[in-house]
């Protein structure tokens, strides 16, 4: 198996950035605090070659880019971790408002299993994201599939799955876009969900924890999401049941 499909997919969904933002930075620290010994000290150079970051912190907030920030990494080739910003146009964000996307690769591997809650929140807390999620690669490629449009994404969701909307057709940016193993969001998008309900939830909740800043991580399944198990593709329908805002479904 090749290590992209071998991965951990990490992605937040946060505020744009803005000037004299601070938020990189405090995105990389939380997630080397949550993975012990990682140290994300080098980036990428444009001829594809590794290039030391001495001063990593100071070059983050001084190389951010149109409104991301470029790639950092832990030059270990057998166990890759990378993390970068990117910018989601207004004309693109729900509710007309631009975004801050940060898009994590690490190795789905025991040792980032073991800390995975701490890693998601480290990532979305320090961007302070609206929502995020953590999953297998395998299932990212098909949940994103779910979205669908009858003009710019013409199709049908993958094996039984709800249609999401398309981002731009999203109301508001505190609505999660889809679901992932692991959830993140924030107080606010928890509030816009309706999470938690204790006569509804109480099976979530068991695999649920609230965060610093009154957000909760919540996972769908203990075992990592695999959409071949049974088990895991009727969990991942039932949350969509039950959180029909998720990906603009709702009609309120």
């Amino acid at each position: 198996m090749s290590f992209i499909q071998n991965t951990l997919s990490i992605h937040v969904y946060a505020p744009a950035l803005m000037d004299d933002d601070n938020r990189a930075v405090a995105v990389v620290h939380g997630m080397e605090r949550a993975l012990p010994g990682l140290r994300l000290e080098w980036t990428v150079s444009e001829d594809h070659q590794l290039r030391l970051l001495p001063q990593r912190d100071v070059w983050l907030t001084q190389a951010r880019r149109r409104g991301g920030f470029p790639l950092v990494c832990n030059n270990d080739g057998s166990h890759p971790v990378t993390i970068f910003g990117v910018a989601e146009p207004a004309r693109f964000g729900p509710g007309g408002q631009a975004l801050l996307e940060v898009h994590a690769e690490l190795p789905l591997e025991n040792s980032v299993l073991a800390t995975v809650e701490d890693i998601l929140e480290g990532i979305a807390e320090g961007a302070r994201a609206f929502w995020g999620h953590a999953t297998p690669f395998e299932a990212t490629v098909e949940i994103s599939r779910q979205t669908r449009d009858p003009v710019h994404k013409p199709g049908v969701a993958p094996r039984g799955l709800p249609e999401l909307k398309l981002p731009e057709k999203i109301r508001l940016p505190e609505i999660p876009h889809r679901l992932g193993w692991l959830n993140y969001w924030s107080a606010a998008a928890a509030r816009v969900v309706g999470f938690p309900d204790a006569a509804r939830d109480a099976d979530l909740l068991s695999r649920s924890r609230r965060t610093a800043t009154g957000g909760w991580v919540v996972k769908l399944t203990e075992a990592s999401l695999d959409l071949d198990t049974p088990a895991h593709l009727e969990a991942l329908k039932r949350a969509y049941e039950r959180f029909p805002e998720v990906g603009g479904r709702s009609s309120l």
